[in-house]
Formats: C-alpha cells, structure tokens, sequence
C-alpha cells in the first residue's frame, strides 16, 4: 500500500499500466493500507465472521474489475492485477471449510 501512495508507477508501469498522474491512484494506495489494517485486526481478534464476509465481497469486486474490462474499456491488466487477491479469497474460503470440518 505505501508503494501505491509513494511511487505508484514504480508498480504499475511494469505491469502496462499508462503512467499515473492522477491523485487517485495514491488515494487507492492509502484505501488498501485501511485495509490491511482491518485485516490485521481482524486475524489477530480471530474475526472468523470479517473473513467470511471478504471472501464474499474480493469476489465481488473481481467479477466487477472483470465487467469494467468488458463493458468499460478498462486494460486487461486489471484482471491480472485482481486475480493475484482473487486467488487469496479463494485461499481463505478453502482455509474456512477446513476449519469448519475440524471443529467438534
């Protein structure tokens, strides 16, 4: 996150991404150090209901980053850059059955 709010197009320019020269790319950047603050708190309260509720909703904004590339003329990269968090949420999904089926 402090790469997207520091030097975005260090990370996005190698990736195809034209090179960034709007606020908002560094706005994101401070989004997801929100978010991987919730995550942190979360994992260490042993929040089980915070990820479940997240599988639902990276899934959700994947099938949308998948929609704005189709419908809204998005770069393809966009999927690719999803599919990295995509898999996690799957991961976690996985991660929860498991704990679901060893519990007594």
């Amino acid at each position: 996150a402090a790469g997207f709010v520091l030097v975005p197009n260090l990370f996005l320019v190698p990736l195809g991404f034209p090179f960034a020269n709007e606020i908002w790319v560094r706005v994101l950047g401070l989004v997801a150090g929100a978010l991987g603050y919730y995550y942190w708190v979360s994992a260490v309260a042993n929040s089980r209901d915070f990820f479940v509720a997240s599988v639902y909703g990276r899934t959700a904004f994947f099938v949308g980053c998948i929609c704005l590339v189709l419908f809204a003329s998005a770069p393809w990269q966009l999927i690719a850059f999803r599919f990295i968090d995509f898999s996690g949420a799957l991961w976690t999904r996985m991660a929860l059955r498991h704990e679901t089926s060893t519990r007594f």
